[in-house]
Parts: C-alpha cells; structure tokens; sequence
C-alpha cells in the first residue's frame, strides 16, 4: 500500500507542475513595456525632426514621415485604449 501511496503522490506533482500556469503576466508585462518604449521612441523622433524641420529648415519629406508615424502610432494607441475599455465594461456587465 506505501508504494501505491508513493506513486500516486509522485504522479501527482507530476501532474500538478505539467498544469501549472505559465508566467504570463512578466510576459505580458515585457510586451506592454516593449510597445510604450516604441510608442515614446515614435513621438520622440517626430518631436525631434519637426524641431529640426521648424530651426535649421531641414528635410519637409521626413517630416511628414515623421507626422504620420506618429499618427499611426497615436490612432493604434486608442485602438488598444478602446478595445480594453470594452472588455472591461463587458466584465462589468457579466451577471455575479
């Protein structure tokens, strides 16, 4: 009966690790950083070439580049906002 006893007690950590959930939180996490830090770089670089472009009267093309990298990247930020907020009132609207 003991060694019974040991295997299912081994069978089960074996299993219970096997179901345990991933870390996805330090991964999501990593990934929201990822997008802020390439959000922030995109305003960044626009703010700097407009002031380039308004000073010293540099490249007009590379900034209208500049300006509509920086749209993308404002209009997929409110996408985002707008598709976290609806999940949140749809968690909301769920019955307790």
């Amino acid at each position: 009966m003991n060694i019974s006893s040991n295997i299912a007690i081994q069978t089960y950590d074996q299993g219970r690790s096997a179901a345990a959930p991933a870390q996805a939180t330090e991964r999501g996490e990593a990934a929201f950083g990822a997008a802020l830090g390439s959000f922030s770089a995109a305003l960044q670089q626009a703010e700097a070439t407009a002031t380039a472009s308004m000073v010293s009267g540099a490249d007009p093309h590379a900034l209208v580049q500049a300006l509509a990298a920086t749209e993308l990247a404002v209009e997929t930020t409110v996408a985002v906002r707008d598709k976290v907020v609806e999940a949140y009132l749809e968690i909301l609207r769920m019955p307790v």
